[in-house]
């Protein structure tokens, strides 16, 4: 599958340094973002581990067809989606024995979503609040659900606009890299067609600007998507710039 990309981050206005990070791994089609957590260094480096693990994993495993994976293959799912979710679960644990083994990063952890194109399919590994979107016809759908309380509790309930704006805990999630020797991957597949947009970002892009502002945006840089991100992250910044602000953005042929 042909795919163009382009990808940047940006600190935001009111963080001293960036914890996120992001990779394209364009030989393998598979594009990356993670937003670490922990404060002072340990938030960037959570987050730069997940995104060389899993790099690391599928370029090994492309070189070497002996390669042992660190967990057993799971029934009912392609080899793809396998190769995908061992992936991210040998972050996990990398992350969580570097934090358990360093008093200094010791609560650090990251989130991650994982865009694979394979074949006519789109791959999703997802872990966190960290998003997946789609813009097809002009339609964004976001394709992954956030692991945060919020969304717990939207799930339960049903909350008004003005409800989950004042949410107290809106930036709590409930599951992360790095949080527990194992943890849920959760793997989507959804058919690629040419001209889809997909948008992988950190909430530093999604927490401050509408679904409405990405989807115009991408919209409107379909041809330039450089520009596209450049666009998101000063539409982030213009809205208080909160958070680090990562996003990528990939455009079937």
């Amino acid at each position: 599958m042909n795919v163009e990309y382009a990808g940047q981050s940006d600190v935001g206005r009111k963080r001293g340094h960036n914890e996120d990070s992001f990779l394209v791994l364009p030989e393998h089609n598979l594009f990356i973002v993670a937003d670490g957590m922990g404060g002072h260094s340990s938030g960037e480096v959570a987050s730069k581990m997940a995104v060389e693990t899993v790099s690391q994993f599928f370029r090994e495993t492309s070189e070497d067809d002996d390669v042992t994976w660190p967990f057993k293959m799971e029934r009912g799912i392609s080899y793809d989606e396998n190769r995908l979710s061992t992936s991210i679960k040998l972050a996990n644990r990398r992350i969580h024995e570097c934090q358990a083994a360093n008093p200094k990063q010791r609560g650090m952890g990251t989130t991650l979503v994982c865009a694979y194109f394979v074949q006519d399919s789109l791959l999703i590994g997802h872990v966190g609040d960290s998003r997946v979107y789609r813009l097809r016809s002009n339609v964004l759908t976001q394709l992954t659900e956030d692991h945060s309380l919020l969304n717990d509790y939207r799930k339960m309930k049903a909350m008004t606009d003005e409800e989950i704006a004042n949410f107290p805990h809106k930036n709590v999630i409930v599951r992360a890299l790095g949080m527990k020797d194992a943890v849920q991957v959760d793997v989507l597949q959804e058919d690629a067609q040419a001209g889809d947009i997909v948008l992988l970002c950190s909430d530093g892009l999604s927490g401050m600007i509408s679904d409405e502002d990405i989807a115009r945006l991408l919209a409107a840089h379909r041809n330039d998507l450089a520009a596209g991100c450049q666009a998101l992250i000063d539409a982030a910044n213009e809205k208080g710039g909160h958070d680090n602000i990562t996003c990528v953005v990939v455009r079937v042929l």
